[in-house]
This record gives structure tokens, sequence and C-alpha cells, in this order.
């Protein structure tokens, strides 16, 4: 199979298998780009975040375009060929490139069909051996065509482990246990149920007499609208590949292990058990020079060689010998699992956890039996050493050299891989520490006090240890620092600053408890704190100290962050200064870095959650009823907020300052005098009215940036006075911390318990008040509305609680203003088109109050009673019964005398079972005082089926949230929610329960400069450029990334849908192919961004005329749809419009017409009755009934989107011709099938009748409504159309980038500059970019 580079990375991470076969250069096949067509996409350019003002300290490093030219080529060395020599198969070509490593080709071999059983063996060139770590392009000889020779090498214990290990991920390969257990990185993927295998291939196949090949297109009953079932069945099918080919009944580790000291002179290394598949029980000795059989039984040891002893180099060769059986279905195993497609199997970055999950029966597995026992350490990692030093990796990457770019490359690349292998460490220790297997550093303190080391790692709970947060919450506090201090940790990261170092950090929630898990500072242990720290304060300000070259290393980082440097008192009312919160402390290590931790106050205060006495909040806030107690006085505003606040105030700083130079203007041009020597001379003589109001303002708004820069410079005396006492003003009346120059920073201490300031700085003080109040009224008065009209505009289209949450952090707003954002949903004049927002946030609000119950409902739950709580707790919480009793473990009924001497018990191990007695009245009256004092929101609720019933919300919708928020995973069975005669959920139903991980996520930024600019291009209609771009971006991830992650999905779907604009529908549907499996292995199978690749996909299936395939996708996504929210929402009116297209291809008229009449309705509610949406959805049900010889009813739908038409865009607009000339041929048609029918009345059987002319759709005419609706417009366009329509976007983009102008879709701009082709603006597709990628 030949792959692409940017299938897999041309650096691929020593343990992601890579297709052997030559790898195409990184250039994207170009397609046609001489079509006379501009494409326009929208919905891949809404975001706004990168549009930061550069005055505040936002000039990054502008590596996007020029200097990054010269750099890529030192990458993309060109690959060359070299033979493989391996013994006993034929000698094959590799295509290798000259800065990979040795190791990658091992790699290679041992996932290759024809060698992946070998290994433990060398590669050597003309008789020297190749050092595994060592780069290709510096092996002396190494050339195009060398040959290279795999030698087989002598094993050793930890090769001969290695070498069972590989074997068994072998025979496990089709096996998606890993997945449903959520180990190993291993995650679900179902595409290929849907498209029978690998889409590429199937699009060769099927291209003969395609038009009308004879399919089956009806959908199960579920899927249908109107439909009330929502099976959970159908979320995971069953795939014919797991049925796994027994190759053998047990392969497991001999009890006769280890050798005895005259065998281990006798080469003997371990002793295996094997059952073949043919009931032969064989024992096997792993020794130096291979695999052979020994006479020993389960009972005498005997390792003398059986005869025949079948010695051979791997254990596979061996089995092959003795096991016909495992010969032929070992190789027929190898073959399925080389045609899977590289992304079902490669492993992800972080472990992702299934909720669901079916029943799986228990195999012996010798090396997963080994792993629970043994802590994997010795021959787990491939580094020397036993145990991992995390904090010497972590921050050995951080300092690796990162000039040029392909430094940077490595650098990131080892700060990921690093990063990931710690969040895996830490989670597995997390769980071991709350499952009590983990002994305490402290053991003989109350359990809530324990801390914990394993692994390198230091493990603390997340409760209030010796009253350290008593004045801000106690145990609430306690439990929501870490989260905050994780935060804090992501951003210090994320700015980067050379000889400042945090600790790698992972907070893991699980069965109820939150550990925090971090790297160990050198030398930390050994000393006490108060020695330690030489930078901030251990007692939140009573004690503070400062540092020279602590303030000189967070100064880098206070322009970014938005910190201002300030000065506090401490206990001898000393001043002391600091440039981050007192809480941040330095220490410095025995290994000589300054590191900072406890991270939690690096953002301001939000003063809406924080009531201070004394202090009055904006009539914004006090409107809203803030300021409100909340449960902990560690609320901080989000980096997002911070961001969008100054950037606000950028803007009102710009128009300030323009208006003032405008006003000066003008009052020279009254009275001509002398020409200072200004920045205005240029304008000075003309009339401010002879200027347009709006070019005036952008020229005047140029002129006070570069006004401002030129002040901000300080050149002197080239300014004059009146000019700096403008920006002067404008930068007081903001709140700038400068007088010359617009900067806005917070003081992160104000409003602190405990921090007290100099008299001195008291005008500092009250300043930095009021801007934290601004920024508490700015949430209120801005951002909440912004989202409120977003999703109005459906230009934010969240269809879960996570894409919800997500939108609301975009906009910087925190999750405990959910209930004031329902309000405003409540309010809003645009209520019924908010309709899913409101059910979304309620089912959020539901399942976060009940998360929190939940968390301290099983910290009282022992581990032998945990299936039978969660369970119970389900019950309460979903089913209809009224009165489900809880199911208490036998051994409950022992007397507790025993018990009382086990102080040391893990922190899960409270002998309580108050939990049992739990009612669904109590929970349901719970979780309303949770969302009333948490949220401030009303839930008027006794029982779930009154909550569905006034909210209509689906329990099946319910349960997935709560299980996504909880880690539960749950059997996968139709469940009967509303049965009241037996509870929905018994204790065999809870399969297991996961822990909820939060980590640093590092980012690729070259990368992101690449996809960055290719946008931008795209934009700008230079779609090939902005091609060459992203297929770059693709690269430079796969090389950070490895070939698994968010952003690289997002790189594909942008790719797929610029191959498919310009024409190249292969290579479209390969990338997007990718995208969905991405999609499905690292968000998960049913996340709304996987129902969204979906769609891509079926569109680009049926451009390909893959219809069968086309329409499974779409069903798939529409199940997915109904399940994660149900049927009332925009996204399923585009959805059922692509269906009911495609039926109407294939001529399913009746089924067609469901699905769009669906469609009708959905739009009509939620665009309104009167939108360019319905007036096309009318048309598209028009054109079925024409085609069904309906033609009143056609006439009808058709009138009413000509009425629509004619009303929004005019008499003279092509949209309304269109349909008045489609009326007028309805028209005619009618008339002849009236015609016609009244001659049958008249003539009876022997009219003369003339046939009628209603044809089936020709496949063109669908494909161009799909076009239409999923807001992909080709617009035929000249030269020197083209020319002016770039100059135009242009022009607006200058606009807009000095006046605070809506920044609307580039693609409506575009359309409106093409001829207002208005669906192009109507027709969004939301959501096409991530959060994780802005564009420019």
């Amino acid at each position: 199979m030949v792959i692409k580079t940017d299938e897999l990375p041309p650096a691929a991470p020593a343990d992601s298998p890579r297709e052997p076969g030559p790898q195409g250069g990184g250039k994207a096949r170009p397609g046609p780009a001489e079509l006379p067509a501009v494409m326009l996409l929208n919905g891949d350019c809404l975001d706004k975040k990168s549009e930061e003002p550069k005055e505040n300290g936002h000039e990054e490093a502008e590596g996007g375009d020029e200097s990054s030219g010269q750099e890529v080529i030192v990458i993309q060395d060109t690959g060359f060929t070299v033979k493989i020599s391996v013994p006993g198969i034929e000698t094959f070509s590799l295509q290798v490139s000259p800065q990979e490593m040795v190791q990658e080709i091992h790699q290679v071999l041992m996932d290759r069909e024809d060698t992946c059983h070998r290994t433990c063996f060398s590669l050597q060139l003309d008789g020297n051996v190749l050092d595994n770590f060592s780069e290709l392009r510096t092996i002396e000889g190494l050339e195009e065509g060398s040959m290279l020779r795999v030698v087989e090498e002598p094993y050793t214990v930890r090769e001969a482990r290695i070498h069972v290990r590989h074997i068994r991920d072998l025979l496990k390969s089709l096996d998606p246990s890993d997945a449903f257990n959520g180990v190993d990185c291993n995650s679900l993927s179902f595409l290929s149920i849907f498209t029978d295998g690998d889409l590429g291939d199937s699009g060769k196949r099927k291209k003969k007499g395609i038009e009308m090949e004879p399919i089956d297109c009806t959908p199960p009953e579920h899927i249908l609208p109107g439909s009330k079932e929502r099976p959970l069945c159908a979320l995971q099918p069953q795939n014919r590949d797991w049925k796994p080919l027994q190759c053998l009944k047990v392969l497991t580790m001999s009890g006769w292990n280890p050798p005895p000291g005259n065998r281990k002179m006798h080469g003997d290394l371990m002793y295996l058990f094997v059952i073949t598949a043919e009931d032969r029980h064989v024992s096997i000795t792993a020794s130096t020079r291979g695999f052979y059989l020994n006479q020993s039984t389960a009972y005498n040891f005997n390792p003398k060689p059986a005869s025949p002893r079948f010695l051979s180099h791997s254990l596979v060769e061996l089995l092959n010998q003795i096991s016909p059986t495992f010969k032929k279905n070992f190789a027929l195993l190898q073959k399925k699992r080389v045609q899977r497609h590289p992304f079902e199997r490669i492993a992800t970055p972080f472990q992702v956890y299934s909720w669901t999950a079916p029943q799986v029966e228990h195999a012996m597995d010798c090396v997963r039996a080994e792993d629970a026992y043994t802590s994997r350490l010795g021959y787990e990692e491939h580094i020397p050493g036993q145990t991992r030093d995390w904090n010497e990796e972590l921050q050995t990457t951080r300092e690796l050299p990162r000039k040029n770019l392909p430094e940077r490359l490595l650098r990131e690349r080892a700060i990921f891989k690093v990063h990931s292998d710690f969040t895996a460490a830490a989670t597995r220790g997390a769980m071991a520490v709350i499952d009590g297997n983990v002994m305490a550093i402290n053991p003989s303190e109350e359990t809530k006090m324990q801390m914990f080391i394993w692994n390198n790692i230091f493990f603390s709970l997340g409760f209030d240890v010796r009253d350290h947060y008593k004045d801000f919450g106690g145990d609430v506090a306690a439990y929501v620092a870490p989260t905050n201090d994780l935060n804090g940790v992501r951003t210090y990261n994320a700015v980067d600053v050379e000889g400042l170092y945090t600790l790698g950090t992972v907070v893991v929630d699980y069965r109820g408890y939150r550990v925090t898990a971090q790297s160990i500072i050198p030398g930390i242990l050994e000393r006490e704190q108060e020695q330690s720290v030489i930078y901030g304060s251990i007692d939140f300000g009573k004690t503070v100290v400062s540092h020279p070259r602590y303030l000189e290393l967070l100064e880098k980082t206070s322009r970014p962050l938005k910190i201002q440097r300030h000065r506090v008192l401490n206990d001898r009312d000393e001043e002391v200064e600091l440039c981050s919160s007192v809480e941040c402390k330095g220490i410095i290590g025995n290994d000589g870095r300054h590191y900072i931790l406890d991270l939690l106050r690096t953002f301001p205060p939000d003063l809406n959650f924080l009531p201070v006495a004394g202090e009055e909040l904006p009539e914004d806030c006090r409107r809203a009823g803030f300021p409100k107690p909340h449960r902990h006085k560690l609320c901080c505003l989000r980096q997002e907020l911070v961001d969008a606040f100054v950037e606000h105030r950028y803007l009102l700083f710009m128009k300030l300052a323009a208006i003032q130079l405008m006003q000066q203007k003008a009052n020279r041009a009254e009275s001509p005098g002398p020409l200072e020597n200004g920045a205005c001379e240029a304008g000075a003589s003309e009339s401010p009215e002879a200027l347009e109001a709006a070019e005036e303002g952008a020229s005047g708004l140029a002129k006070v940036k570069e006004l401002a820069e030129t002040i901000a410079s300080d050149s002197g005396p080239a300014v004059d006075p009146k000019s700096r006492e403008v920006i002067q003003n404008a930068c007081k009346a903001v709140g700038s911390v400068s007088s010359t120059s617009f900067d806005i920073r917070f003081n992160p201490d104000i409003f602190s318990p405990g921090v007290r300031f100099p008299e001195s700085c008291q005008d500092e003080v009250r300043d930095q008040k009021q801007l934290l109040k601004d920024a508490a009224a700015f949430l209120l008065s801005c951002q909440i509305p912004g989202l409120v009209k977003d999703c109005t505009d459906h230009t934010v289209l969240p269809m879960d609680g996570a894409t919800l949450a997500e939108a609301m952090h975009q906009r910087g707003i925190n999750i405990r203003y959910l209930g004031k954002v329902l309000d405003f949903v409540l309010r809003s004049p645009a209520r019924p088109q908010l309709d899913h927002i409101y059910k979304i946030g309620i089912s959020e609000l539901i399942t976060r109050s009940a998360k929190h119950i939940f968390k301290t409902y099983l910290q009282g739950v022992e581990l032998s009673g945990l299936s039978a709580a969660i369970s119970h707790f389900l019950n309460c919480f979903l089913s209809s019964f009224p009165n489900p009793v809880a199911h208490l473990p036998a051994d409950e009924l022992v007397s507790k005398k025993k018990n009382k001497r086990r102080k040391n018990r893990p922190p899960g191990g409270a002998d309580n079972t108050a939990w049992a007695v739990m009612t669904p009245q109590e929970l349901w009256k719970d979780i309303c005082q949770e969302a009333k004092s948490y949220f401030d929101f009303r839930l008027e609720c006794e029982t779930v089926d009154q909550a569905v019933e006034t909210f209509g919300l689906q329990k099946i919708t319910l349960l997935r949230e709560i299980s996504l928020k909880t880690g539960i995973q749950i059997l996968l069975k139709e469940y009967s929610f509303d049965s009241r005669h037996k509870p929905a959920f018994t204790e065999e139903d809870v399969l297991n329960i996961f822990p909820v991980v939060k980590h640093v996520n590092p980012k690729a930024s070259d990368a992101f400069h690449f996809f960055q600019s290719g946008q931008a291009k795209v934009q700008q209609g230079f779609l090939k450029e902005g091609c060459e771009l992203i297929t770059e971006a693709l690269n430079l991830f796969n090389n950070v990334y490895g070939a698994m992650h968010v952003e690289i999905c997002a790189c594909l779907r942008l790719l797929a849908r610029l191959h498919y604009i310009m024409g190249d529908y292969a290579e479209a549907l390969s990338n997007q192919q990718k995208a969905v499996l991405m999609s499905e292995r690292v968000l998960g199978i049913e996340h709304p961004n996987t129902i969204q690749e979906y769609m891509h996909l079926a569109l680009y299936c049926f451009a390909s005329s893959q219809l069968s395939t086309a329409l499974s996708l779409l069903y798939r996504a529409r199940y997915l749809l109904l399940l994660v929210f149900g049927e009332d929402h925009p996204e399923m009116a585009l959805l059922d419009n692509n269906i009911g297209l495609v039926l109407h291809g294939v001529m399913e008229y009746e089924l067609a017409l469901r699905f769009l009449e669906n469609a009708l309705s959905i739009n009509a509610k939620y665009h309104g009755a009167k939108s360019l949406k319905v007036a096309l959805s009318h048309h598209l049900v028009a054109r079925v009934y024409e085609s069904k010889a309906e033609f009143r009813s056609a006439l009808q739908h058709e009138k009413e989107g000509y009425t629509i038409y004619k009303s929004q865009l005019g008499e003279s607009h092509e949209k309304t011709k269109e349909s008045s000339d489609y009326l007028k041929c309805l028209t005619q048609q009618a008339v002849a099938l009236q015609r016609t029918m009244n001659e049958i009345y008249r003539n009876g059987s022997s009219a003369n009748i003339v046939p009628l002319k209603v044809t089936a759709p020709s496949m063109a005419s669908v494909l161009e409504q799909l076009h239409i609706i999923n807001g992909i417009l080709f617009i035929p366009l000249s030269q020197k159309d083209l020319e002016n329509l770039k100059a135009e976007v242009v022009r607006r983009h200058q606009l807009q980038e000095t006046s605070k102008a809506a920044t609307r879709d580039a693609a409506a701009t575009v359309a409106a500059a093409a001829g207002s082709r208005e669906e192009a603006a109507s027709s969004l597709l939301p959501g096409d970019d991530p959060p994780t990628l802005s564009s420019v």
C-alpha cells in the first residue's frame, strides 16, 4: 500500500506502526487549479481569537510565511530507497527519509505482514551493526539502493519478554477489548462497518454503470423522522472482524519460572505454557538461541529438549510447526490486520474511554496478568534505568534548542511525547492510590491527609489538609485549587519563557476523589518548605519573600499574561515586589532550575462571585443579582475573558484617540495657522466634511496606530505635544497602566484575603479594583449576550454539554454562569430559535448538579459495593421505577468490630452504607437545590419524568452526559427507563468506572502558523497556495504529535474540502476518511465533531458515486445526533436535507419527502418562516413532488419559496427569477397533466395519451443542491472578476482590522462581493472549525 507522507508522519514516534511502501512527497496532488471558479468555504474562519491587538504584547514571531519558506526545505530532505534482506523471504525495497532513525525501520519490519514475528534482530550494512538511535543521514555509506541485512540476535530475558508481548499483541490485534477497557491508548472506531472497508479501493471498484445500481435505502425504523425510540445497541454495531480467529487456546507464563541456576547456565531465560487449538499441551523454553519444546508438564519439571525440539528464533515459527490451525489462522489474522486502515490501529496520544461496552468474554492473557501485578517498569519503557525520572525528562525537553524549524520540531515533539507518557503514568498511579494499592509516605496520618509517591510522581488528595484553605472555603477550595493550578501551568507552559520551569501536573477524578499528580522537584523532599521557598508566600500573604532572578523571569511572562508587577506588605510591614500572585511560590531545585508552583491564582479574581464588604459592583452586575457568595473564594476569570476584555479596551482606546485627533484636525482646518510638526499634516488641509465618515474613521485609526507606536518607541521630539496628550487621555480613559502606550494588566492579588498593599500604591490599587469590576461587568454585558447572539445566528451550534461548555469557555464564560446564560436565553426575543441551546443548557445543569452529588455519594462506598452503589444512583437519577432498593454486598451483614483497628484504609475504604438509603425523590430534591445554590437556576421538577416532560429532554442523553462526566461505563443493551415495575439498572449493568483526567496539551506552534496562513490564503481565494500551506502544516503536525491528534483532524478536514473544491474527489475522500477515523478515535465515536465529519464524508462519497455508502454514513450521523441530542436541532435540518436529496437521487420519493418535510419544519422553527433556508427547503420538497408528478403540491411549495425570495431579495434577484421560471415550468406540467386526465375522463381507455415528461433527477442536479445546502458555492468568475474580488476582500479586511467591524464569516463577505448569493451567508456550515484551531 503506497502511503502519502501526510498519512503517517515522516518521522513517526517509535511506537506508531507504519505501513511499508514508498512514501510520496509531502505535497498533495495539485488539483485542476485552472478551473475558472473560486470556491467559498464558509465556517472555516469564524473564530476571532487570533485578531488580538498587537499593541498589548501580542507581537508573536511572524513565523508564518516568510521566514519558514527556506527552513521547510531542511525538513523535506528527499527520501531514498533501501533494499532489505530478511532470512527466509525475498529481498524487498523500503522507502526511507534521511531524518528517520534506524529504530523506525525496526518498527516497520515488526509491523509488516511477512516480518512481523521478528523482534530480536539487528540491521547491518556491509557487516557493520547500525545503532538503533542514529539518524539515517548520519550513517556512512547508506545511500539509494544500499542493502540492509536483518541479522537474528541472541535473546536476553528482556528481549524474550518483549518478543512474547509483541506476539500477544499480534494475536490480539483485531480484538477490541483493550479499547473497551480503556488501556494502552486504544480506542474504538466504527467507520469501516459503514463503508465496507477502505473507501480508496471501493471508489475505483464501482465506477461503471453507476447511475442506477439497485441499493437498499430503507433506514432502520428508529432513524426515521418522528420515531421516539432511541436504541443504545446501535451505538456500537458488531464488527465481523471481532469474532476472533482462534490461533491458540492458551499462551501463558509457566509456573516453573524463573529457571533455576543450573538451567540459566544452559541459556534458559524463561518458560512458557501453551495449549494449541488442537488441544495439545506443550511447554516451551525461551533460550538465548530462540524457542524450543521441552519435556516439562504442568506437574513435572523436565527442562530437557523434547524430540523433535523445533528450535526456532521466533515463537511464531515454532508454533507454526506444531499447530496447523495456528499456522493457517495466524497468517489470516495478519492479512486482516494489515488491511485495516492504519488509523484504526495506531495508539492515541491520550487515553479515550468509552461509556458503553458489550459483554466480552474474559480470556486468559499472560501479558495482561503480568502487567497487573508488576509495575511493568523494567521493560515497559525502552530506556535505560528502572523508573523514569519524570521531572528530569519534562524539564530537559524544555531546554532543547529552538533556534530554527527542525530544532523547534524536535523540541515540541519531545515535549509532547513526554507529556503524553507522563499523563498515562500519572493516571495509573492515581487509580492505584485510590484503590489502596500504594503505601502512603505519611501512613500514620488520617486517610484524607495522606500523600503518596509512586513511579517518581507525587500524589495528593483534594482535601483541605492542615486548614491551608480555611479562609477560602475549606475542602471545596482544596477541590478546585488543583484545576486552577493546572490552568496556571498550561498558561506558563504556553508562554514558554527560557529558564522558568513548571511541574508536570495531571488532575485525576476517580471514584469521587480528586488526585493531583505532580513531578517532583529535586531535593524538595529532603527539606522543609519554609527553607525552600525563596519567592512568594507559603501562608497566603502573611510572610512574603521575593528574589531578583524570579522577578526578571516572571517579568517576561507579565506582558502576554497581562499580570502587573506590584508591591505588597509582609508581616514586618516591609514592601516586597512581586510579579505574580502571592501564592505563586518560587523554589530553586537541587538541579539549579528555577521552579514556580501553586499557580492557582494566575488570573484575576471574578468579583461577581466574591462579595467584598464596602465595594460596589457596576450597574450591569447588580442588575443581574451579583455579587453572589460562592462556595469558595478561588473564582478566577478565564484567560479567554482577560484577552477578550483587553481587546475590547484596545478598540475603545483606538476610537477615543481617533475621535480626539479628528477634533484637533477639524479645529486646525478652521483656523489655518502654521502647521505643527505633527502626525496630522497630510489630512490637515482637507475639510473633514469632504471625507466619507467610514474612510475617515479608518484612516484616523491607522494614524492613531502609527502615532501610538511612535510614542511607545519614544522617538522624542518627532511627536507634537497635542498628539501625545491625545494618547495619554485615551490611555487614562481605558485604564492602561502606562500613560504613553496601551497596556492593560491585572494585579492578581487585589481582593485576596490577607494581602496588604503599601500606602504609596493606593491609587494604583484603586484603579486595579475598578478594572476588575469592569471586567466582571464586561462578562455579563458583552460576553454572555454575544454568546446568545451567536447561538441565535447559528454561528455557534453546540450539540451536547461538552460543546456548549467549549463555546462558553471560548468566550471566557465560566460554567458557574450557566444559570445566567439560561436566564438570558429565556429572556431573549428569539427564544424559540434558542430552544436547542436551552435544552442542552438544562441537561448540562442537571447532570453537573448530579455529578456534584455523585462525587460525595461515591466517597462513602467501599470497593465491594461499587457496582451496586452506582446502579442504585443511576436508578434514582433516571429510572421511572418509584422505589428502587439498593443491594448491599453480603459481607456488610458481618459484625463490624474487627474493622475498627484498620486506621490506614485506602481513601475509598470507608465502611459506610449510607448510600443505600437514597431515594429518587431525595436525589431530585438535592439536584434542584444544587442547581439553585451553585448555578442560581430554579429547576421545578421532583422526578426525572417531570424533568423530561417539562424541558423536552431524553433519558438516554442524560445517561450519556452523566456517564461521560463521572467516568461510568455501562453495559451496551436496551434499558427500559420508563418501566414502573422494575428498575432500569442492575449491578451487572455497571461494567467499570474510569478516571476523568485533566492535563496539559502541548501545542505545535510552527504547524499552527502554517495552518493559519493556509486558512488566510484560502479565504483570499488562493486555493492552491492555501492547499500547499495546509499540507505543510499537516506534515509539521505529524512531526510533533505523531499520527493522531485533534488538530490533525481539523487539518485533514480542511484539506479534504480544498481537494473537493479543486475537483480531486479521490484525494478528498481519502483525507476525509482519515478525519472521520481520527475524530472517532481521539474525540469519541459519538462526539458532535465526529457527527459532522460523517456528514462531510457522505457528501464526498455521493460525489464519487458511492450512493449506498453515502446513505449509510448519513443514517449513522442521524442516529448519533438523535442519541446525543434528539431530533429538534438546527443541524438535523441540514442532515435531513442531505438524506432527502440523496434519496431523491435514487428515486425513493416517499422516503425523501419524510426527511425533507422534517427539515422544512425544523428550518422554519430555527430560522424563522421567512428565511432563505426555508425558501430553499420548500424548493427541495417541490422538486420531489414534481418527480412524483404531484404538481399541485409541488406548485404550493414552490409558491411559498417564491414569496420568500421576492420579499427578501426583491423581484430582480436571480434566485427569485429562478424560482419564477420553475413555477412556470411546473404550471405547464400541471396543465398538461390535467389535459391528459380530462382526455381520459372523456374518451375512457381509448384516449390518446401523450406520455408525461417526468424524469428522475440527474446526479449532477442532486449534487448541485447538496452543494448549496452544505454551503459550498462554485462561482464562475473571469480573471478580471477574480482580481476585483481579491481587491475587495483585502479592502474589507483592512477596514475590519482598523474598526470594530463584526467579524462576519469570510464566506459571507466574498459571497456578497460576488453578486450577493445569499445562500452563502444563510447556510454557513457551522462548527466547521474546531475551537482548537482559530483562523487568521
